[in-house]
């Protein structure tokens, strides 16, 4: 129950009044109810709406809410364009915390690294290099020499976190109950999602796991590097200090004379690498992630490589779903709609009662114009987010792991233009995708891949007598699963009557309070005009929080 959360939600409710969300709300009608409530709330007296609203308020509600906006920046398929805009603008800088909590982390035999720091290290230094929300780096040294960073996740911050997702799905499935808009877009399931990424993100045995996965994949490569891990847990990882300017530096990469054209051309072609022939992307690729490679001095390398930072978010597809991706990606590049209509209809995108012939239509009258300018001036991730807009606009449903790789795309490709503005991603993937894509439908390929797994295919047939029994009980018990299934819609059917009929309740408690109110302030005495009031509003919390 959400009042069980009260507290919380209090807190919460007043941050929303003092930055004027409502402003935002209200711009979606199911949410209009919400809207006028945080306008009711006393902290929302005397104040406007503000630019940047949504970003102060996030920050202010704390380390999740904060990373749920970051998250959300890349769900354009979800939300309005210009609410993206504040989201992406999320920064993930806030003071770091005692340097004496930090190694006693380190120091945790539960979760840290179980030894005395001046066992782990040679030099440790107490003045961190950077802080986040979720952890901070300290620079240190190893007793054989070796220069690493030490990161440390934040103290306490899981409980508060696990606590927070609680009442997010609690509210997720209470919103989902009153509303078509989030049943539509599975909004308890977006909330799962990301509690899975978050609790990813604040084990650090997870990244350490990831950054090794990825450094084997591009070992001796001289298109990126990833630095290696030397020590991790829970809420420490020990790895290589590298050396290396923020891809955004871009005047001191024309002063070191790298040419920009060139890295952004490595970028590209690190991204379609990971995703095609590794099928293990890199999700979170933004400035403070993406480094370019210089001598630790900070002068000039030769054949500079891109350095992998920050491996926590990683993207995984389904063979089935890469095929779908390139063959999106290609439609869109050769203007084929009624082909990439095709494809969202039979990976199962959109809903049987959908107009594709309408669907068509939207794509070619809105995309069509933005891929028919010149090459240098189109916008490979307004063309993306616009397909997103469609897809709202007929209640298509993607899958979570597109939607982070449709997200790295669009960074990608904004770091690429960053550093090299003519930069053509249409010329360079379109080929890289057309050959992964014939190489996958080669039928003589697939023929091989058969005749490889042929000894594991006959083994398997081992297994039929008792894959036969088990499918006979299966359906035996197939009756009561029915039975079962029948008795939990019954049930839901009931919850739902049940909420129609404190709906009724309520509203006809808020209008009897209003009606007594207004009678006694023409009738009776002015004073007990409030005291309806009050219990007016006391009779729409109960039925917002039950």
């Amino acid at each position: 129950m959400l009042i069980s959360h009260r507290s919380r939600l209090l807190r919460l409710y007043r941050i929303a009044a003092k930055h004027r969300l409502d402003s935002y709300l209200a711009e979606i009608p199911e949410l209009a109810v919400i809207a006028r409530l945080i306008r009711m709330h006393p902290a929302s007296i005397g104040q406007t709406p503000k630019p940047l609203a949504i970003k102060f308020a996030l920050e202010e509600m704390g380390t999740l809410f904060l990373k749920l906006g970051q998250l959300l920046s890349t769900r354009s398929d979800l939300l309005p364009a210009h609410i993206i805009d504040e989201l992406s603008l999320l920064q993930d800088k806030v003071s770091p915390f005692d340097v004496q909590t930090a190694i006693a982390q380190i120091q945790d035999p539960r979760t840290g690294l179980g030894k005395p720091i001046d066992e782990l290290f040679a030099r440790f230094d107490v003045v961190p290099m950077a802080a986040a929300s979720v952890a901070q780096v300290h620079t240190a040294a190893l007793h054989d020499g070796r220069e690493v960073v030490v990161k440390v996740v934040r103290p306490d911050i899981f409980e508060g976190i696990v606590a927070d997702f609680e009442f997010l799905r609690e509210l997720a499935a209470w919103v989902s109950a009153r509303m078509e808009a989030a049943r539509a877009v599975h909004l308890v399931d977006i909330v799962e999602d990301y509690r899975q990424i978050m609790l990813g993100e604040l084990d650090l045995s997870i990244e350490a796991s990831n950054s090794t996965k990825m450094r084997q994949n591009f070992l001796g490569s001289r298109l990126i590097y990833v630095p290696e891990v030397y020590l991790s847990s829970k809420s420490v990882m020990v790895s290589e200090r590298i050396f290396g300017m923020p891809i955004s530096q871009t005047k001191t990469f024309d002063a070191l004379g790298y040419d920009r054209a060139e890295l952004a051309k490595k970028g590209l072609t690190i991204f379609f690498t990971q995703v095609f022939r590794d099928n293990f992307f890199h999700a979170d690729m933004h400035p403070g992630n993406i480094f370019v490679e210089t001598l630790p001095d900070g002068g000039a390398v030769a054949n500079p490589r891109y350095i992998g930072l920050d491996c926590a978010i990683m993207g995984q597809l389904s063979k089935e779903d890469q095929l779908i991706v390139a063959r999106l990606l290609l439609s869109v590049m050769n203007g084929n709609y009624g082909m990439l209509v095709e494809i969202i209809a039979a990976a199962g995108w959109i809903p049987p009662s959908a107009d594709k012939h309408a669907l068509i239509q939207d794509m070619a009258r809105t995309v069509s114009p933005m891929v028919l300018k010149p090459i240098d001036q189109i916008d490979f991730a307004g063309v993306l987010f616009e397909i997103l807009n469609i897809a709202r606009r007929h209640r298509m449903s993607i899958p979570p792991q597109l939607m982070l790789l449709l997200k790295t795309l669009v960074h990608v490709e904004g770091l690429g233009r960053e550093l090299y503005p003519e930069l053509d991603i249409w010329s360079l993937a379109k080929p890289i995708l057309t050959a992964w894509v014939k190489d996958q439908l080669d039928p003589v390929k697939n023929l091989h891949d058969i005749k490889g797994k042929l000894p594991e295919i006959l083994l398997s047939t081992t297994d039929l007598p008792k894959q036969l029994t088990q499918s006979i009980q299966s359906l035996a018990l197939l009756g009561a699963t029915q039975d079962s299934i029948l008795r939990e819609m019954q049930s839901m059917r009931a919850d739902i009557l049940n909420q129609k009929r404190h709906d009724w309740i309520a509203g006809f408690g808020v209008l009897l309070m209003l009606s007594l109110a207004w009678w006694s302030a023409s009738f009776i005495h002015f004073a007990l005009a409030p005291l309806f009031l009050l219990l007016a509003g006391l009779v729409v919390v109960w039925r917002i929080l039950a």
